[in-house]
């Protein structure tokens, strides 16, 4: 077995079978985390320029010391170019660190979309754009193998581990070299009334499928991550909708689908202020390919004029139920949108 395949059993301890083959981490609340998801979503937006945050504590249950966590910020800032289209500039930072090993990836990149518009305009009923983004950046992984142990140090005479033998393996880096990535992405949005729109999207990242060995003179590529998302906004009144939507990742041998629904509810008199709760599944699949339901996520997202808060609990009903009691994660988000003149403003789906 490879150091790297190795070392990445040991720090999720290998009994958490739908993360042993995630390289990427995932926020339950995708569609409030849009820039990392895709990059054509980046500038999909009411506003002239937007910040979105995002940070998630997951395993604390099982590891209270040493909790994987996952921060993600990003800035967006648009510009119109055309009448009806816009291009927008975004920057994009990614920290996680996962388990007894601090094993961390760090991510920095610098994106860029374009919205162009398809249908829309004084004579049309409703208005549609195609946007196609994408992202340039940099990316390190590191670890602490203080944490670690290795087969070589297991004394199966006394059935123990005697971290003064020597490991048998090349420790002398503790972090990758940094490398280059590459995302790109495309999105279709069609506005059919105030609280009636459809959107759907795809994206491909690491296209450049970087090293990311910590062993001098080998190679352990960052494989290719597929991604399909979309999601509606469906209205039951002119104060209450549905927001349905769904994500499907493939990355390696790893699968990975979301799916559920917000419901929305807004009253004029109440100046802005809207209120979002909702329940979704993730689905992923084990190492020997089967499907499981890993977890149920609840949620509630306040809205106002110019910022937004969410809050999510993940469920976990996976194999290891019994042993984190189903405490699975727990997520917060924060938006907030500087609105934009008339001149700049674009109609964008909920999501």
């Amino acid at each position: 077995m490879k150091f790297y395949l190795l070392l990445i059993a040991t720090t999720i301890f290998f009994i958490l079978p739908s993360d042993t083959k995630a390289q990427d981490p995932i926020f339950g609340q995708f569609y409030r985390a849009s820039t990392h998801l895709n990059p054509a979503m980046a500038g999909v937006y009411n506003g002239r320029f937007r910040v979105q945050s995002n940070f998630r504590e997951q395993w604390s249950s099982i590891l209270p010391n040493k909790p994987f966590r996952t921060i993600g910020a990003s800035f967006e800032y648009k510009v119109k170019v055309l009448q009806g289209d816009f291009m927008n500039f975004s920057g994009t930072i990614l920290n996680d660190q996962a388990g007894t090993s601090n094993f961390t990836t760090n991510r920095g990149n610098l994106g860029f979309s374009y919205l162009k518009q398809l249908t829309g305009g004084r004579y049309n009923d409703y208005n549609s754009y195609l946007v196609a983004g994408g992202q340039f950046g940099f990316g390190q992984h590191s670890l602490d193998y203080g944490g670690l142990w290795f087969s070589a140090q297991y004394d199966g005479a006394n059935e123990l581990v005697d971290n003064s033998l020597s490991t048998g393996e090349n420790l002398n880096n503790n972090s990758t070299d940094v490398y280059t990535d590459f995302n790109a992405g495309l999105l279709w949005y069609t506005i059919l009334d105030h609280n009636f729109s459809f959107h759907a999207g795809g994206a491909l990242q690491h296209i450049a499928e970087p090293n990311i060995s910590f062993m001098e003179n080998d190679e352990e590529i960052l494989p290719r991550r597929f991604i399909l998302h979309g999601g509606a906004e469906l209205p039951f009144s002119d104060n209450l909708s549905i927001l349905p939507a769904a994500l499907v990742t493939f990355q390696g041998p790893s699968r990975t689908i979301i799916s559920g629904a917000n419901l929305r509810y807004t009253n004029r008199d109440w100046d802005e202020v809207a209120l979002r709760v909702g329940m979704w599944g993730q689905i992923s699949n084990k190492l020997e390919d089967k499907i499981l339901l890993n977890s149920m996520i609840f949620n509630a997202i306040l809205e106002m004029e110019k910022w937004s808060v969410g809050i999510s609990y993940d469920i976990n009903t996976s194999s290891v139920s019994d042993l984190s009691n189903g405490r699975g994660a727990y997520e917060i988000s924060f938006i907030y949108t500087q609105p934009a003149k008339y001149k700049q403003k674009v109609e964008c789906p909920k999501y």
